[in-house]
């Protein structure tokens, strides 16, 4: 994949699971910041208030060095850590699953609870549509009214989305880049005559 490209889910998922008399509930969610995913946390530990666990994993961010896991009480690597296990496995980011456990009165033991965890959580991302999604950074400029059709003629080309746009005397465009093709178009609205760099 390119440096400035990662995968993650487009929309929420589910899976489910029963492991002797264990309910799991599995929600897999996109989440683009740890404030995002820690709200859909709050949200599932308050619906499941009456769950014996509600158990979570998310990672964040595209280089995935933002991560928390949570066992909520269950022995210590047997839950947070095979869920986001399996987020590693997917290979995702912007991304938090959480696992609800309604207890069944037969205890797992610690290998069969990190397998039905892990499962669960799986059973979660099989069910998520996985898309590529890009790194994007913002570029503004200004630039003659005179330079118009130059200036539109490089947007429409590339893979560029325009963020905000004022036409006046002079011009003011902000654009939504990929942050490998940044210094290209920067290259090439250098060489259109008047552009120049503004503040975002």
């Amino acid at each position: 994949m390119d440096d400035d490209s990662f995968l993650t889910i487009s929309q929420p998922s589910t899976g489910s699971l029963r492991e002797k008399m264990s309910k799991f509930l599995a929600f897999a969610h996109p989440a683009a910041t740890a404030a995002d995913a820690k709200e859909i946390i709050a949200r599932y530990q308050k619906e499941y208030h009456d769950a014996r666990h509600v158990c979570w994993a998310y990672m964040v961010g595209a280089d995935r060095k933002e991560f928390l896991s949570s066992d909520n009480g269950e022995p210590s690597g047997t839950a947070g850590k095979p869920i986001l296990g399996q987020i590693n496995s997917f290979g995702l980011t912007d991304v938090v699953i959480v696992v609800v456990r309604y207890f069944g009165g037969i205890k797992l033991g610690t290998s069969g609870l990190i397998v039905a965890y892990r499962e669960a959580a799986r059973l979660a991302l099989d069910d998520a549509v996985i898309e590529t999604r890009y790194v994007m950074e913002r570029i503004a400029f200004t630039f003659p009214y005179m330079a118009m059709n130059d200036v539109m003629k490089l947007v429409k080309g590339g893979e560029v989305e325009i963020a905000s746009q004022e036409f006046d005397n002079t011009c003011r465009m902000e654009l939504s880049v990929r942050a490998s093709l940044r210094e290209q178009l920067l290259k090439k609205l250098s060489d259109i005559d008047g552009v120049s760099l503004a503040e975002i």
